[in-house]
């Protein structure tokens, strides 16, 4: 009762009460415990700033544990617990380390089984496995590819024995001393890494136990995974660096809360390396450095709005990412290039791809025989000097446009198509003797040494066309005019002629200083040498220049580079593709010149040879004339549409199947869909009722709460069900494997290169992190209430031998709550069709014995071309 003597009616509403959360953790000891029982236990890693270190001790020996910086994530960490005194302790202990540690050897066995059935080369191991060879052998060679897998694919042979002698022909039986089987098996172990890697990862997302064994299982029983991780290829490597930099990146994400300290600096440093690392393998690397970047961006945009941090801290955190994410990965990607140079010093089948004097520098290159100084008469190739130039090259195919006269291009492997002649302009006086239709021997004339403004004519030695250009646009720049060859050593005209201009030297600078117009003589000082001269060719008729860009033909042109008569204003800078050198000269009446080069900079070679190396990849696109019955198109891809045969499908031969499982296929890809949509449901449920799990707002029209005739006081709102924190998880995970895949797909959508399935394996990867993420979401996150069963059994005493106790394990399960039934049914069906479906088509990957038809089932698509 009150003063007034009135009742007052006390309404419980039950939102009005503050929510207090239950902590993360519950502290491993308790006030009940006595003291002595108490200090055995010790806080760990993760205790408030300022808190007292407990310690654990024997009661005979005190010991105090040392106290060490750990190198761990930053998810809620768990308190130590004292050592275990029994194995059933050791095993509960140490329960989280059992799943990834079962999962890692049923990689071992999948990845590992029958792997030396097929003793023939399989698909691209004709590559790799020769990319290896010339490791060994240490012969420089010429990939699309960085250098970092084959180095371990090279590694891999070195180590099991291979001395670099075999060829790798495609479809050839291994030789006995091939080692194949040990370079498989080393290779396959990027494979088995690959399934712990997903577990933790999962965990690393805050994913619940259940989404991680579901995300450990896909990638483990994942045939196309599995496939491709068990030959001599590089996709093992791909895929694993690929899975190491998005657990690198989410374990620095569970670091963001304590930054700068060393395991923030070790995971930044470790996502930089990863990133480097597997762009270091194949370039498609560069599309999950692309998610790491927008990461970052975002996370830095998120900072830079926080009024808490001072400037200071702000160019703090801006300098460790251009530290860790942009400059590491550029030193890690150089370093593998720097290795490649040291290994393969001596001359091979790739030296046309780099520079003349990189070429000059191989042990084994046949330069230091040639002579030095360029005449008049002197049999040349012609190398464009600009990054990643091939050499000046004709053959008698004609254009089929234009002209029609004989193609003239750039080419980047060394044959007889590319030598030249430098023979005289046609109002010269003829000093060349031609075997093949002159009959002049200039034996008793003197040498006319080539010089700066001479007027010369390029003929090409097969064919002793004249290289000619004029008013007709070019094959493919059109703002060029065409380059040809035309004529013989007979028939010409002004045409042909072209003007040398010499631009300097690279070691002897600026050599024109040394002309002397009125002299009839050439300085030997102002001389044209091989190797380092930088040259022009300016057509003396149209003032355009011989220039080579980074344009392929068409497949008419054999893909090679397009060579026009470039147009420049004057005064302007020198285009780089105007600009040539001699390379390999011959001539009878020159003696050989040994001469002592210096070595071409590292970053001269490294930019070259990566610049060749995306020409040569953009090169690689579909020929509408032929039909490439391995390539696939980027949407036949998410939802298996197609696969590809990766060997011979003889009745004799060992079979494989390139595919993915149709289960963890088709569900990544529609979960990608869900997911779209559950994103933009909560994004405006957020907006309409707000966030959390409930919550009132005063309604527009009420003033301070109080009721008005035009509302009610409080307006509920439902919110989206999911507390700050969980919403932030949610979106974090949507984010990585929504992004990632976004950005690993689509750029296929836009590329006009040829594409294969097995360029959709990184992408799975997100695929198969999303369709965890949703079941984790809608299944395995929802919370159990307790069964309103009464007569619950308890599961002690439960043992299978006991006949009796299957029974008691029945009445235990019907009374689990509702929901963890549901989620034993869920995961207990995913799982089920994961392992069923693998198990069905488990000898695609295996390898198929005798004949085709002999394997039934496995055609559950009609274009799966497995049977015809």
């Amino acid at each position: 009762m009150n003063p007034a003597g009135r009742a007052v009616a006390v309404d419980f509403v039950e939102d009005e009460f503050e929510e207090i959360g239950y902590p993360e953790t519950l502290p491993t000891y308790s006030p009940h415990m006595d003291e002595s029982a108490a200090a055995r236990r010790r806080l760990g890693k993760g205790r408030p700033d300022g808190a007292e270190e407990k310690v654990w001790f024997d009661d005979e020996d005190d010991f105090k544990a040392p106290s060490v910086r750990s190198f761990s994530g930053g998810r809620p960490a768990q308190l130590a617990l004292p050592p275990p005194t029994t194995l059933r302790e050791f095993l509960s202990q140490n329960m989280p380390s059992i799943p990834p540690l079962v999962y890692t050897l049923l990689a071992c066995y999948t990845r590992f089984h029958r792997i030396g059935l097929s003793p023939t080369v399989v698909w691209d191991e004709a590559h790799f496995g020769k990319f290896a060879s010339h490791y060994l052998k240490r012969e420089f060679y010429f990939d699309v590819h960085p250098p970092l897998g084959k180095m371990l694919v090279g590694l891999a042979g070195l180590l099991s024995g291979y001395n670099g002698g075999f060829d790798f022909k495609s479809g050839v039986d291994y030789p006995p001393e091939v080692p194949y089987v040990a370079m498989r098996v080393m290779l396959a172990t990027f494979g088995v890494g690959m399934v712990p890697l997903g577990w933790f990862t999962a965990i690393e997302l805050g994913m619940t136990q259940w989404a991680a064994h579901l995300v450990a299982l896909m990638v483990l029983f994942d045939v196309g995974w599995l496939c491709i991780s068990r030959f001599i290829l590089l996709d093992s490597m791909l895929l694993f660096f690929t899975f190491l930099a998005v657990f690198c990146l989410s374990k620095f994400h569970n670091q963001q809360a304590h930054p700068f300290d060393f395991d923030w600096w070790a995971w930044l440093a470790m996502t930089g390396i990863s990133i480097g690392l597997v762009t270091s393998v194949k370039m498609v690397g560069l599309f999950v450095t692309a998610l790491v970047g927008f990461y970052t961006l975002e996370d830095l945009w998120n900072k830079f709005g926080d009024l808490r941090l001072t400037t200071k801290e702000q160019a703090k955190h801006w300098g460790a990412r251009i530290l860790c994410l942009i400059i590491l990965p550029i030193l890690v990607f150089m370093a593998t290039f720097k290795i490649h140079f040291m290994i393969l010093n001596h001359s091979g089948p790739g030296d046309a791809q780099m520079s003349s004097l990189f070429q000059a520098n191989l042990h084994g290159n046949d330069f230091h025989n040639n002579p030095l100084e360029i005449a008049i008469g002197s049999k040349v190739t012609i190398k464009n000097m600009a990054f990643g130039g091939g050499l000046l090259h004709s053959h008698v195919q004609t254009y089929p446009t234009g002209s029609n006269q004989q193609q003239v291009t750039c080419y980047h492997y060394k044959d007889e198509n590319n030598e030249f002649w430098f023979w005289p302009a046609w109002d010269q006086k003829d000093t060349v003797w031609d075997p093949k239709y002159g009959s002049h021997d200039p034996s008793d004339e003197e040498l006319r040494f080539l010089k700066h403004h001479d007027v010369v004519r390029l003929v090409h030695v097969p064919t002793t066309r004249n290289i000619h250009s004029h008013p007709i646009p070019a094959p493919i720049t059109k703002a060029n005019w065409e380059v040809s060859a035309y004529g013989n050593a007979t028939i010409g005209d002004v045409q042909d002629n072209w003007v040398v201009e010499v631009l300097g030297d690279v070691v002897r600078g600026d050599v024109n200083r040394y002309l002397d117009p009125k002299s009839s003589t050439v300085d030997s000082r102002a001389r044209i040498h091989a190797l380092t001269t930088r040259l022009r060719f300016r057509h003396q008729v149209l003032g355009c220049y011989l220039s080579a860009a980074r344009t392929s033909l068409p497949q008419w042109g054999f893909k090679q580079i397009e060579v026009t008569c470039a147009k420049e204003e004057e005064g302007s800078k020198p285009a780089e593709g105007s600009i040539w050198n001699v390379e390999t000269h011959w001539n009878t009446r020159l003696p050989p010149a040994a001469r002592s080069l210096s070595r071409s900079p590292f970053i001269t070679d490294f930019i070259h040879l990566n610049i060749a190396m995306m020409t040569s990849n953009n090169a690689l696109i579909p020929d509408p004339d032929k039909e490439d019955l391995l390539a696939s198109k980027p949407w036949e891809w998410p939802f298996l549409s197609v696969g590809l045969r990766m060997c011979g499908w003889g009745d004799q031969q060992i079979k494989y199947y390139l595919m993915g499982n149709p289960i963890i296929w088709w569900g990544g890809s529609i979960s990608l869909i869900v997911a779209t949509f559950v994103a933009l449901g909560l994004v405006v449920r957020r907006q309409r009722y707000g966030g959390g799990k409930g919550a009132r707002k005063p309604a527009p029209n009420s003033l301070n709460g109080d009721s008005g005739k035009n509302g009610a006081a409080l307006a509920a709102r439902p919110g989206d069900g999911l507390t700050q924190r969980e919403w932030a998880q949610f979106w974090h995970v949507t984010k990585i494997a929504g992004g990632g895949w976004v950005l690993h797909y689509l750029p296929f959508l836009i590329m006009g290169r040829v594409t294969y399935i097995h360029h959709y394996l990184p992408t799975l990867y997100f695929a198969v992190l999303m369709f965890a993420h949703l079941l984790d979401y809608f299944v395995f996150q929802v919370p159990s209430t307790p069964s309103a069963n009464p007569h619950t059994v308890p599961t002690s005493g439960v043992s299978l031998s006991d006949l009796n106790s299957i029974p008691k394990m029945i009445r235990t399960f019907r009374a689990l709550p509702r929901m963890t039934r549901i989620k034993l049914y869920v995961f207990s069906l995913t799982t089920s069709a994961i392992v069923g479906t693998f198990w069905w088509f488990r000898a695609v990957a295996w390898g198929m014995e005798g004949p085709i038809r002999n394997t039934w089932g496995l055609g559950w698509r009609e274009t799966w071309n497995i049977y015809h």
